[in-house]
């Protein structure tokens, strides 16, 4: 097997949400997790991890000098940021993509490798076939703004957007050249089946999200529990060939540090 590296995603130490002026101001509608940033990172080292992705509401919240000297305290690498847009509405796409950029921008100065982003509206009467043309150039300009800093971007299919499972994931890939970052259980909750996705677009995965998922009733949950085995998505990221980052992610949880653990000593045995 080829150098795997381990990262989490600091979303689960605050509930989730955004900045209410991203309600009026399109450049200004970020992710946020309303939780202390500085415990996160602590216990994710703690845990073991060595990397974190967190949502750019928070990257922002720092000039580069302070996330650096915050990186320095805990002994992680920056690895990825998220983000993410409509896509699809003409009128405010450029609004969107100057977020983007500020994003990226902060990414390349922290020397992040990974841009990711998910999206693509569904409008309230419906998806139309040019919104999936729409979604895929909008991808490409953020490639285009991931490339010019040093950056890889990709794009996040993600539950309640107009990208969900097999037919659209495989849809939206044959429109775009941005790079794949497969969330193992979003896909599954979708209908699809991870390990098939990973093995059918293996060329264009370079970063993944890694989750369980109990679909009844609904939440992600750690690696060793739920209803989608982890074993054979590890084993199709294997037979790929994969190296490079791995991001586990626990959108909710009420103990985060357990979460953490449990999710770290699940990946010893595993890998």
């Amino acid at each position: 097997m080829k150098q795997w590296h381990l990262a989490y995603q600091a979303n689960c130490w605050g509930p989730l949400g955004g900045d209410a002026v991203g309600v009026t101001s399109s450049s200004q509608l970020v992710y946020r997790t309303f939780g202390d940033m500085e415990r996160a990172f602590a216990d994710i080292a703690e845990a073991g991890f060595t990397g974190v992705e967190l949502f750019d509401g928070n990257l922002l919240d720092y000039s580069a000098v302070e996330f650096r000297a915050l990186l320095k305290r805990s002994g992680l690498q920056l690895v990825a940021g998220y983000s993410g847009a409509n896509f699809i509405f003409d009128d405010i796409l450029p609004e969107e993509l100057s977020r983007i950029t500020r994003v990226a921008d902060r990414l390349a100065e922290l020397d992040a490798p990974h841009l990711v982003v998910g999206g693509g509206a569904k409008r309230f009467d419906g998806v139309i076939s040019t919104d999936y043309h729409k979604l895929g150039a909008a991808l490409d300009r953020v490639k285009d703004i991931a490339d010019k800093r040093g950056l890889t971007g990709h794009y996040h299919p993600h539950l309640s957007t107009i990208v969900e499972g097999p037919e659209t994931v495989d849809q939206i890939f044959s429109l775009t050249a941005i790079d794949f970052c497969p969330d193992t259980a979003h896909l599954a909750a979708a209908g699809g089946n991870p390990a098939d996705l990973i093995r059918a677009h293996k060329n264009r995965i370079s970063y993944v999200h890694l989750k369980g998922l109990q679909k009844d009733p609904f939440k992600f949950t750690p690696l060793d529990r739920g209803d989608i085995p982890t074993g054979p998505i590890i084993d199709a990221l294997k037979e790929a060939g994969f190296d490079g980052w791995i991001c586990t992610e626990l959108d909710a949880w009420d103990d985060p540090t357990e979460g953490a653990r449990t999710n770290m000593n699940y990946l010893k045995q595993a890998l």
